[in-house]
Order: structure tokens, then C-alpha cells, then sequence
């Protein structure tokens, strides 16, 4: 039992690397509890204003996920080959890649920081300048949000959760110490206000990008690499990008066409969605440490040669996230008359919330598999399904539900029921895609438009 556990692929390796990735993906949305805890007792405006705020800045790190996703993919599968000078390389580029677009959204964000807040909050006034001066402060921190992004991407694609977990819990820390030290001030000096959580933001972003780069810098003078600019490998990365932004814009309107729909329904219905929906947000950073791992390995298996593995490693993972997934479903069917009471005290809130409830608890074991599959196929490098079966997904399944649940009255409901024909398409079009093996190509690079350092061996099936 213990040699099978140890296998490639087996659950102590799958944990191995999971285990520490998830407080790195925690680690942002417990800190936005925190900020939004020290910001709140400031009272409504500056609150208001953080939220407007935030959920700008949020969007940036959501549609540049591919840093981190796809450049685990590429490096994940040159250090599964042997190749640590390219794997590592990886990373250089990726970081270049950030510190490039991190600019050009700075300067960007800068110029229209004034009309887009003045959008969000319905207009000008008191929401929309606080908005505006939190955001002019945090948007100097996207560079350093991006870099990393794309140091937990290298180093996840080498097989390396720990470092990254140590530099974003030394940076989240600080922030978490300086933010209520800014905002309120220290001791009997006056304190920054709202734009002091952004100054406590921008300083832990800044540490932890320094830690990844340090180590990076580390990295290449070990292995003898170089810090300079390679096109081919930023047009590859970039591709891989499109795919991954694509996708994760379809998602962001299709849940952002969720919220516009439950807020037609009422203030009760919003809460009510919100609840269930805070709840769907933490399982799948739970799930999502699955995700991270079965690229990982995947994309090493692939990089060795090992087509027959990584198919391997597809099927175990798969009852991984199907166990991890009826655990969550029986976890929240329990608690229905518990859980939610926490988040709210009000009644017609609790009434509406299990109209999505068991649609929430029955798409456990379906998110489970999902996004299991999609860090298998990620680490295959196939982006191009991903980014099109979820697209699909969106607008086949849960835009035209969303809508129609609006147009008929259906509520919560109609609502989550949308959000289950998506799960339910993409369910089937990964299981479709990883049973077909196409996405198992074997070698150190999949795209051929890249092709290979000199040092790169052809790789065949193991």
C-alpha cells in the first residue's frame, strides 16, 4: 500500500504539491477580509469605496491568471524532459511578460481610473472619488501583482509549492500589519484613511515580488541560463494567454451577468446569491490546489515522454476530485440549517438562500472532476479546448438561462440553474476530450511553432 501511494502520480505527491498551494490561494481573499474588516469601521463611504475599487483591480489579476497557469505549463513540461535551464527560463520570460504588461496597465489604469470609477458607482460623486483615490495608489502595485503571477507559475512548473507559499504569506503578512497602522495611524498620529489600505497593499505586493525575483535571479545563475529577452518564447506565452484570458472573460460575464440578474430580483435575492456564491468561490480554491497539482505533473509526464502516464495520472486525478467533490456535498448538506445563519441574520435572505443551496451541494462532485480535468488538460498545454468548450459553456448553457430566468420570473433558480448547464457542459466536454488521449502529445515543448533549444532531446511515448 505505502510503495503504491508513493507512485508517480499517487496521493501523497498529489498532496505534496497541493498542500501548500492552497494557503497561497487563500492567502488574497483572507487579506481582502482583513482590509475590508480595518476599512469598514472607517464607515460606509470609504467602504463603498474599497469595493468599487477592489473589484477593478480584482479583473486584472483574473484575466492575467495565464502568468501563472500557463507558464507552469511550459515548465512544468521542459523539467519533466530534464531541461531545468529551460524550465527556469520559463519563468524569466514569463516575468518579463509581467513586468511589461504590469506597466502598460499602470499608465492605462491611470488615465482612465476617473471615468471608469464614476461608471461602477453609477456616477460622479463621494463613492466614485474614493474609489478613484484608492485605486490611483493600488494600480502602482500591478507590476508587482503580476511578477507574482508568474513566480508561482516556474515554480509550481518545477514541482516547488513551498517557496511560493513562503513569499506570498511574508508579503500578505506585512500588508496585514501595516494596514490598520496606515489607515488609522499610529499611536496619536492621524492615519492615511482609505488610501492607506492601498499603501499596505502596495507594500506587501512589492516585497513579495522582490522574494520571487530573488529567487529567480538565483535560479538562472545556478543553472548557467540568462535574463535576457526571447521573442519566440513570449509569442508562445502569449498565445497561451489569449486562450486563458478568453476564458476566463467568458466566465467573468457570465457571473457577472449572474449578479446584474439577482439584483433585478431584489436586495433579499442578491444577499441570498451572494451567500451561496462566497461558498462556490471557496471550494474551488480548495479544488483548484488539485487543479495546480495534476499540472504539475502532467506536464512533467508529458515532458519525459510519458504519454501513457500522464492518461495515467488524467484517470487517478479524476477520483480524486470526485472523492474531494462528494466530501464537499456532504459537508454542505449538513450544514443548510447552519452556514448560512453566519453570513446573515435576515429572514427573507435565509428563506431564499436554499433556492441555490442544493443546486450548490449537487454540483459538488461535478466541480470536483471539472476542474481536476482542466489542470490536467492545462498542463497538457491545451488551452485552445479549454478556452473554446468554456466559452461553449457560457454562452450555451448559462448566459441563456440567466437571461431567461429574468424574462420568466424563475429567481435563484433560473439562476443556478445556469450555472449548473454550465458545469454540466463543461463536464462533458472534458471527460470527452481526456478519454479521446489527444491532448497527451508527447515532449518538451507542445507547440511546434516554438521549437527546441539545441539542447532539447526528441522525447518519445515511455
Amino acid at each position: 500500500m505505502a510503495q503504491r501511494e508513493g507512485r508517480p502520480g499517487g496521493a501523497r505527491e498529489v498532496l505534496r504539491l497541493a498542500a501548500p498551494a492552497l494557503p497561497v490561494l487563500a492567502a488574497e481573499p483572507l487579506y481582502l477580509l482583513v482590509d475590508t474588516a480595518v476599512v469598514g469601521r472607517l464607515g460606509v463611504l470609504p467602504l463603498a469605496g474599497l469595493a468599487v475599487g477592489g473589484t477593478l483591480l480584482a479583473l486584472v489579476s483574473t484575466q492575467l491568471t495565464f502568468l501563472s497557469y500557463g507558464t507552469t505549463a511550459r515548465a512544468a513540461r521542459l523539467h519533466g524532459a530534464g531541461l531545468r535551464v529551460r524550465a527556469v527560463a520559463e519563468g524569466v520570460q514569463s516575468t518579463w511578460l509581467a513586468l511589461g504588461l504590469g506597466l502598460a496597465l499602470l499608465v492605462t489604469g491611470l488615465l482612465v481610473t476617473g471615468p471608469v470609477c464614476r461608471g461602477l458607482a453609477g456616477g460622479p460623486g463621494p463613492v466614485a472619488d474614493a474609489a478613484g483615490g484608492w485605486l490611483r495608489v493600488a494600480l502602482f502595485g500591478v507590476p508587482f501583482i503580476l511578477v507574482t503571477l508568474a513566480g508561482n507559475g516556474w515554480l509550481r512548473g518545477v514541482h516547488d509549492t513551498v517557496r511560493p507559499l513562503r513569499f506570498v504569506l511574508v508579503g500578505n503578512g506585512l500588508s496585514v500589519l501595516l494596514c490598520p497602522l496606515l489607515v488609522y495611524g499610529p499611536g496619536a498620529l492621524p492615519g492615511l484613511g482609505l488610501p492607506g489600505s492601498a499603501w499596505a497593499n502596495l507594500a506587501g505586493q512589492a516585497v513579495a515580488a522582490g522574494l520571487f525575483v530573488r529567487a529567480l535571479r538565483a535560479e538562472v545563475a545556478a543553472t548557467g541560463g540568462t535574463i535576457r529577452l526571447e521573442p519566440a518564447v513570449l509569442r508562445a506565452q502569449l498565445a497561451m494567454g489569449r486562450d486563458l484570458a478568453l476564458r476566463s472573460a467568458g466566465l467573468q460575464i457570465s457571473f457577472l451577468s449572474a449578479a446584474a440578474v439577482a439584483a433585478r430580483f431584489g436586495a433579499a435575492s442578491v444577499g441570498a446569491h451572494q451567500i451561496v456564491l462566497q461558498l462556490w468561490n471557496f471550494q474551488a480554491l480548495v479544488l483548484d490546489t488539485l487543479a495546480i497539482a495534476a499540472q504539475s505533473l502532467v506536464g512533467a509526464a508529458l515532458g519525459a515522454g510519458g504519454g501513457a502516464r500522464a492518461r495515467a495520472l488524467a484517470r487517478r486525478v479524476t477520483g480524486y476530485g470526485l472523492v474531494l467533490g462528494c466530501g464537499f456535498a456532504a459537508l454542505f448538506a449538513g450544514l443548510v440549517g447552519v452556514l448560512p445563519g453566519v453570513f446573515s441574520t435576515d429572514a427573507q435572505v435565509l428563506a431564499l438562500v436554499p433556492l441555490a443551496w442544493w443546486f450548490f451541494v449537487a454540483l459538488q462532485p461535478v466541480a470536483g472532476v471539472v476542474f481536476a480535468l482542466d489542470g490536467v488538460l492545462l498542463g497538457a498545454g491545451d488551452a485552445a479546448f479549454l478556452r473554446n468548450s468554456t466559452l461553449a459553456a457560457s454562452v450555451l448553457g448559462f448566459l441563456p438561462l440567466v437571461w431567461a430566468s429574468l424574462v420568466f420570473g424563475w429567481g435563484l433558480a433560473g439562476i443556478w440553474s445556469g450555472l449548473s448547464a454550465l458545469m454540466l457542459i463543461r463536464l462533458a466536454a472534458v471527460l470527452a476530450r481526456t478519454r479521446s488521449g489527444g491532448w497527451a502529445v508527447p515532449g518538451a515543448v507542445r507547440s511546434a511553432s516554438v521549437g527546441r533549444s539545441p539542447e532539447e532531446p526528441a522525447t518519445g511515448e515511455s
